[in-house]
């Protein structure tokens, strides 16, 4: 037995110049890697556990406050650290 099969392409169907952009390209997210202690996943992964949101989600707000605010580092504490342990920077 020998089937025929009609095939139909999208464009046959559909005017694509008649497309729009894509809305949602603007909100495209990066994907990254970044190594964070125990001790700061432990804080995020509670917080969201009260606020009922997944941590990486919790990171991500947070993060994004940081860039509404337009806060900047304080580093002076990381730098006396580095000093105690015997880094020299100046």
């Amino acid at each position: 037995m020998i089937w025929k099969v009609k095939v139909r392409f999208m464009t046959d169907e559909y005017d694509s110049s008649q497309r729009k952009e894509n809305s949602y390209a603007k909100v495209l997210k990066k994907q990254i890697t970044i190594n964070l202690s125990d001790e700061i996943v432990d804080y995020f992964k509670s917080q969201s556990a009260e606020c009922k949101i997944p941590y990486q989600t919790l990171i991500k707000l947070y993060l994004q406050n940081c860039i509404d605010r337009q806060a900047k580092p304080k580093l002076e504490w990381f730098l006396l650290e580095l000093r105690v342990l015997g880094f020299e920077f100046f």
